[in-house]
C-alpha cells in the first residue's frame, strides 16, 4: 500500500465514498473535479495490482493541453513523475503492475480495444452517446465522468443519470477551496453579464444553449385565453403529422399538442379530428406543400385551409411567436421537446446564425402556420409561411 498526503477537496471525498457502477461530475469551472478524479485515480494505480484505468477524451488535442498536463503535474508535484514510467508514443504511465493510459476518440481503434478496469471519461458532453457505449462496455469495475453542463439536452441525462447504479455529483468553484480570489473574483463577474454563463459555469446548473431559439418556454397544468384555431404539419412514413392548438392571452401564447403520429392517411387525420371534439367551423391552417392534402380534407367537412408560403416564411414566422411568452401544456410532450431543442445553426467558428436546424420541428411548424395566419394581420400581407 501506498499513500499521498492528498491536498483534496470535498469533490475527491465525494467521489472516493461513492459505491456506483457509474459516477457523474457535474460542474461549473474551476470546481476542481477534473483534478480530484486523477489524484483518485493516481491513489488507485498506486495500490491494489494488474489493474488498467483509462482516460479518455475526444481528440487528442485537447487530452494534451488538459488532463494529460494536469496529470503529469500532479505527479511531479508528489515527486512520482519521471520518464521511465511515462510511455510518450502511447501515453502510457506504469505503476509497478497497474498502468494508466490516456486515449483520444480521433483514433477509432482505442475506442473499440481491450477491455479496462477503471474509465474516466473527461468533458464527457463532447462524446457522442455512441463513443460513450463502446468505452461503458468493455470497462468492467467503475466509470468516471465529468463535464461542464453547457447543454440543455443530452443522453447524459437522459440515458446515464437515470440509472439505478449512477452516483450523481455537483459542484462548484466554491468546493475548491485552493483557488485563488482573482479567479472567484473573475467568475462571480459573469452575476452580472451574462446569466446563462453564471448558471453554467458559476453554479454548475444544466444551462440554455446560445443557440436555442426559444430559451424561455413554461410548462402549464391549464390553457387559457382566445382560441385561435389549428396548425397542422403532414408527414407520414418518416415524419409524423401534427396538430397543435393555438390560444392567445395577451402577451402570452398557449400551446397543446393534440396528435403526433406518423402513418397516418388523409381520411385518418379527418377522423382524428372528431374523435378529438374539434369544431369544424374553427380553422386549421397547413402546410400548403400538400394541395391535396388539404383539398381531400376538406371534402371531409373541416375548415381547413393553406398557410400562404413565401420568401423568408421560416424567419418570419419564428419572429411572431417570439412576440409573445410561449406556455405549452403540460401533456404536450413532443411540442415541449421540439421547443426545447431547436436551435440555429451554428458555424464551425461557433458564430450562431440567424438559420434554424431544419430538424424535429413539426409541431413548431404547426404552431408557425396558425399564428403567422391569425397574429399577423392586420399587416397580413407582408408575412408569409413556409
Amino acid at each position: 500500500m501506498k499513500s499521498l498526503k492528498l491536498k483534496g477537496t470535498n469533490v475527491f471525498e465525494r467521489n472516493y465514498q461513492a459505491t456506483t457502477k457509474i459516477v457523474v461530475n457535474q460542474g461549473g469551472t474551476r470546481s476542481g473535479k477534473t483534478y480530484a478524479l486523477l489524484q483518485l485515480l493516481l491513489t488507485q494505480a498506486l495500490n491494489g495490482g494488474n489493474k488498467l484505468i483509462t482516460i479518455v477524451r475526444k481528440s487528442f488535442p485537447s487530452l494534451r493541453i488538459s488532463v494529460l498536463r494536469d496529470f503529469i503535474n500532479l505527479l511531479s508535484e508528489h515527486n512520482l513523475y519521471n520518464e521511465t514510467m511515462h510511455n510518450k508514443s502511447e501515453q502510457i504511465f506504469t505503476f509497478g503492475t497497474n498502468k494508466i493510459e490516456f486515449i483520444s476518440l480521433d483514433q477509432p481503434q482505442k475506442k473499440r480495444g481491450a477491455k479496462r478496469h477503471t474509465l474516466f471519461i473527461n468533458e464527457a458532453n463532447e462524446l457522442s452517446y455512441e463513443d460513450y457505449f463502446q468505452l461503458l462496455i468493455r470497462t468492467t469495475e467503475r466509470v468516471y465522468m465529468d463535464f461542464n453542463p453547457s447543454d440543455e439536452f443530452h443522453w447524459i441525462y437522459d440515458k446515464v443519470l437515470n440509472r439505478d447504479d449512477c452516483t450523481f455529483i455537483q459542484s462548484t468553484y466554491k468546493d475548491n477551496t485552493f483557488l485563488e480570489q482573482t479567479l472567484i473574483t473573475e467568475i462571480e463577474r459573469l452575476k452580472g453579464t451574462d446569466v446563462n454563463y453564471w448558471n453554467i459555469y458559476g453554479l454548475g446548473q444544466r444551462g440554455v444553449g446560445q443557440s436555442i431559439v426559444f430559451p424561455n418556454i413554461q410548462i402549464v397544468e391549464h390553457i387559457e385565453g382566445e382560441h385561435l384555431g389549428y396548425g397542422l404539419d403532414f408527414g407520414y412514413a418518416i415524419d409524423p403529422s401534427t396538430l397543435i392548438q393555438v390560444f392567445k392571452k395577451d402577451d402570452k401564447l398557449y400551446l397543446k399538442e393534440l396528435f403526433y403520429e406518423r402513418q397516418l392517411t388523409n381520411d385518418m387525420i379527418a377522423n382524428k379530428f372528431k374523435e378529438l371534439g374539434v369544431d369544424p367551423r374553427v380553422s386549421i391552417y397547413a402546410d400548403s406543400s400538400e394541395p391535396k392534402s388539404i383539398a381531400e380534407i376538406h371534402r371531409f367537412g373541416w375548415n381547413i385551409k393553406k398557410a400562404t408560403k413565401g420568401r423568408d416564411s421560416i424567419n418570419i414566422g419564428i419572429d411572431i411567436l417570439r412576440r409573445y411568452k410561449i406556455h405549452i401544456h403540460r401533456n404536450s410532450t413532443n411540442l415541449i421537446k421540439e421547443f426545447r431543442s431547436y436551435k440555429y445553426e451554428v458555424t464551425r467558428d461557433n458564430i450562431v446564425t440567424t438559420k434554424p436546424v431544419d430538424k424535429d420541428n413539426h409541431g413548431i411548424d404547426a404552431c408557425r402556420y396558425a399564428c403567422i395566419m391569425t397574429l399577423s394581420k392586420p399587416n397580413f400581407g407582408k408575412y408569409y409561411l413556409a
